[in-house]
């Protein structure tokens, strides 16, 4: 039986430009994207190791750095609903790692606290999470690493001031 050669490839669409502006700045988003979804996947995992999910960790990591904190506040440093820190939360102090107390001067307020189980973890923890974030970021020379962090955070603020 005689076989047919498979078709070639159907050519590539021809690229579009929306102008060297719009390019640019589409191709920087991309480059952002990719890199973060990158960065992200491999903290995930290594969070992942701790028996956490990325959003416990997170919580855990500003409340032991920060010390004590509303869930309102620990949701804007996180830019997460309330909704879901809430959630977090239960899961966090149903295993002992955090307790949550209302404010004696507004009853509205929720602050939450680490526990000394979630203060144990995080010292053994943080440690070794630092350390692989810095092996991650260590494809970078120092002085890259400063002006990328400079220039995403400039960025930031220039388009939360330009949208309100």
């Amino acid at each position: 039986m005689k076989r047919s050669k498979p078709a070639p490839p159907a050519p590539p669409p021809p690229r579009r430009s929306y102008g060297p502006a719009a390019d640019r700045a589409l191709k920087l988003w991309v480059a952002l994207a990719r890199c973060a979804a990158s960065v992200g996947r491999a903290s995930a995992r290594d969070i992942q190791g701790y028996g956490l999910t990325q959003a416990q960790f997170a919580v855990l990591e500003v409340l032991y750095h920060k010390g004590p904190l509303p869930l309102c506040e620990i949701g804007e440093k996180l830019l997460v609903t309330s909704g879901n820190i809430t959630y977090v939360a239960d899961q966090l102090e149903r295993v002992g790692y955090l307790r949550r107390e209302r404010s004696p001067d507004d009853r509205r307020v929720v602050r939450a606290h680490l526990r000394p189980k979630g203060r144990a973890l995080m010292a053994r923890t943080f440690p070794r999470h630092a350390a692989r974030i810095e092996g991650l970021a260590g494809a970078l020379a120092a002085g890259e690493q400063a002006a990328l962090a400079r220039l995403l955070k400039k960025w930031g603020k220039l388009v939360r001031a330009a949208a309100g």
